[in-house]
């Protein structure tokens, strides 16, 4: 008999399945903002709305970086704005740890808890979600599969 999932590894299962659509191939990357067990937002790294994206146009490289790619975090809070959802509170679970830039949107989003699947870059946001109470989450899903080409 299966054994069921448990929250955290729902949605973070979710999330990987968000990350499928993400355009830019150097990394998928997805994300799933939640509050009391209901999906109030996603997203996954793609870029601008109406330009093309990386697996159309190539990528744009800035120090190391693609540069036309809207990381997942960003587009699910943004997501959550232009359809009026307060996610004050709200836990975000991401296929991979968010960059400093990405941490700070969701800290000051009022987001209480990141879970994340693979830890990703940048170790600041672990001083900092301390500083801010907010909880970090590591947790790996059996059978999951992060990739990592950036």
């Amino acid at each position: 008999m299966q054994q069921r999932a448990t929250w955290d590894e729902y949605f973070m299962n979710i999330a990987r399945q968000v990350a499928t659509r993400a355009t830019c191939d150097r990394k998928h990357v997805g994300a799933v903002v939640v509050r009391d067990r209901s999906i109030l937002a996603t997203g996954y790294n793609g870029s601008i709305v109406g330009l093309a994206h990386c697996s159309e146009a190539g990528h744009l490289m800035e120090d190391g970086h693609c540069v036309r790619t809207i990381h997942a975090e960003a587009n699910a809070l943004v997501q959550a704005a232009r359809n009026g959802v307060r996610i004050e509170g709200a836990t975000i679970y991401v296929t991979a740890s968010p960059c400093f830039n990405c941490f700070k949107l969701i800290a000051n989003a009022g987001l209480r808890r990141i879970v994340f699947g693979e830890f990703y870059r940048d170790q600041r946001i672990f001083d900092f979600a301390a500083q801010l109470g907010i909880e970090l989450f590591h947790l790996q899903v059996p059978g999951g599969t992060e990739e990592n080409k950036a």
